[in-house]
C-alpha cells in the first residue's frame, strides 16, 4: 500500500482545507456555512432546482440538505415550492437576499482568487483545473465500467426446472 502523504483522496482533502481556510473567514463574517454557500452558488448558476438535483450540484446528503433548507428559508436566502404534478418532490429557488448575499461576497472571493493566482500563479491554476476536470472525467469512466460490469455479474442465470428423482410429474 502507498505511503499515507501519498494517498490521492488525503491529498486531495488537504488541499481543499488549504483552500476553503482562505475563504472561511468571509463567508462566517456573513453568517454562512460552507454548505449554504454552495447551495446559493449553485442556485445561482443553474437557477431553481429540485431538492435532489440540488443535492447532486452541491455534493450533500439529502438528509443534510433537508436540515440545512429550513434555516435558510427562515432567513429568506432560498424558498422552497412543491412540484404541482408531483407532491413529493420540492423546488427550491434562489431569493432575492440570497443573490444580495453572492453579491456582497462575490468581490470578497475574487480577492482571494486573485491571491491564489498570484501565489500559485494563473497558468497553473488554469492547468489545475484543467487537471481536475480530467481527473474526474476519467475516474467517472471508470465508475461507469465497474458498475456495468457488476451489473453483468449480478444477473442471474434463468432458473431451470429441476429433475425430480422417479422422473418427472
Amino acid at each position: 500500500m502507498r505511503d499515507f502523504s501519498e494517498s490521492l483522496p488525503m491529498a486531495l482533502l488537504r488541499t481543499r482545507e488549504a483552500v476553503m481556510c482562505l475563504f472561511r473567514p468571509g463567508l462566517r463574517s456573513r453568517g454562512v456555512t460552507e454548505q449554504q454557500w454552495r447551495i446559493l452558488r449553485a442556485l445561482a448558476h443553474s437557477g431553481s432546482m429540485e431538492v435532489t438535483a440540488l443535492a447532486d450540484a452541491t455534493f450533500l446528503l439529502g438528509p443534510s440538505l433537508s436540515r440545512i433548507l429550513p434555516d435558510m428559508e427562515k432567513r429568506q436566502l432560498v424558498s422552497r415550492r412543491q412540484v404541482d404534478s408531483d407532491l413529493r418532490r420540492s423546488m427550491v429557488s434562489l431569493e432575492p437576499k440570497g443573490l444580495r448575499l453572492i453579491a456582497l461576497h462575490a468581490p470578497d472571493s475574487e480577492q482571494i482568487y486573485a491571491e491564489i493566482a498570484k501565489r500559485f500563479g494563473v497558468e497553473q491554476v488554469t492547468q489545475l483545473f484543467t487537471l481536475l476536470h480530467e481527473l474526474q472525467d476519467s475516474l467517472e469512466e471508470i465508475s461507469r465500467q465497474h458498475t456495468k460490469a457488476s451489473q453483468r455479474t449480478s444477473r442471474k442465470p434463468p432458473a431451470r426446472a429441476r429433475k425430480r428423482p422417479g422422473g418427472s410429474r
